[in-house]
């Protein structure tokens, strides 16, 4: 009987170990990138839906949507769920996440990518933080060009504001609603026919400027915060949580005005009727002059209370996920043989 019971839970055991064998040899068998795509598009999904609300208010603040310039956080959230209920609060969230997938996806691949490239090729960067610094710059620009079009989409479908309680429509300006987008494809659709391609990828100036550095520093911090980490407490999420909360803080300190100017160009025809800023020099001068220079800052806080935990669980996820695709030691001879 005792021998029987034991030949069971051998043979449990043999089935459970073929399983995860199965499952780790699936894995192993995809191709490293692929594996960095699958991280990367999990934790930019995961971390962008998280603070879905909060961006929609950013945005709002951002573009000096008449009837939210005066209301703080709590007040924004608070108006926009009861004029357009719980959705409203993730307008704009499906074309966020359309294009964070990808937009994460090949922001952390091609940041590995691009500093195995350095080690290979630049040895005397070494394999400290400017190595990090200048792949985070790279792939960042690399994920905006790739994915800038899906970026306006998000922010014009944010912008506009619909009561859909019919509660307060008579206090807005009926152009908002002529001009009101049924879904991403009718942005992208309206777009083209407004003036092409170009128009697609307007603002894309200072979101390169402000991308480049951003990323940059975001991989910066987060990567020698994590290095002085005790070797006892890597593995801790709370340590993880605590480098991507900073990283994205100070990175997003140093070039938030960039990204004001490129929300204000991404609905300037919303506004006005035509584009208004030429370029992101013409933009952040035009802004102070008109709106002042705290207008350069509108929604920051906002966006101090987003990023914090936005960075923080997307550098957690990336890093868990490289984990469980079995990536994390692969990098790590990379670096030491320099591949």
């Amino acid at each position: 009987m005792g021998s029987t019971k034991n030949s069971t839970l051998s043979s449990s055991s043999n089935v459970a170990g073929l399983i995860v064998d199965d499952d780790a040899t699936l894995v192993d068998s995809l191709p490293i990138y692929v594996r960095e795509l699958i991280a990367g598009g999990a934790a930019g999904a995961f971390a962008k839906t998280a603070v879905a609300p909060l961006e929609r208010i950013k945005i709002l603040f951002q573009t000096r949507t008449e009837g939210y310039r005066s209301l703080g956080v709590y007040g924004s959230l608070k108006k926009v769920q009861n004029h357009e209920g719980i959705q409203g609060l993730y307008k704009g969230n499906g074309a966020s996440v359309l294009r964070i997938v990808p937009y994460a996806a090949l922001h952390f691949m091609t940041y590995e990518r691009y500093r195995s490239w350095l080690y290979d090729n630049c040895p005397s960067l070494g394999t400290g933080p400017v190595v990090d610094l200048i792949a985070g710059s790279a792939s960042g620009g690399t994920a905006v060009l790739c994915t800038y079009p899906l970026d306006l989409a998000r922010t014009k479908l944010a912008y506009q504001v619909v009561d859909t309680r019919s509660t307060f429509r008579s206090s807005m300006n009926c152009s908002n609603f002529s001009s009101s987008y049924s879904g991403i494809q009718d942005v992208f659709r309206r777009v083209y026919n407004e003036g092409g391609v170009r128009s697609l990828y307007r603002g894309v100036g200072p979101t390169l400027v402000g991308i480049l550095p951003y990323a940059g520093l975001k991989f910066y911090i987060y990567e020698e915060l994590k290095r002085r980490v005790p070797a006892e407490h890597q593995n801790s999420i709370v340590l993880r949580l605590s480098c991507g909360a900073l990283a994205g803080l100070f990175g997003q300190t140093f070039t938030y005005p960039l990204d004001v100017v490129r929300r204000q160009m991404q609905v300037e025809n919303l506004q006005n009727g035509g584009p208004r800023y030429r370029n992101t020099i013409e933009g952040l001068r035009e802004i102070i002059r008109r709106q002042g220079w705290k207008q350069l800052f509108a929604g920051l806080s906002i966006n101090y209370i987003k990023v914090v935990p936005s960075v923080a669980i997307g550098f957690t996820t990336y890093d868990l996920m490289k984990s469980w695709l079995n990536l994390t030691s692969q990098h790590k001879r990379q670096v030491i043989s320099g591949g």
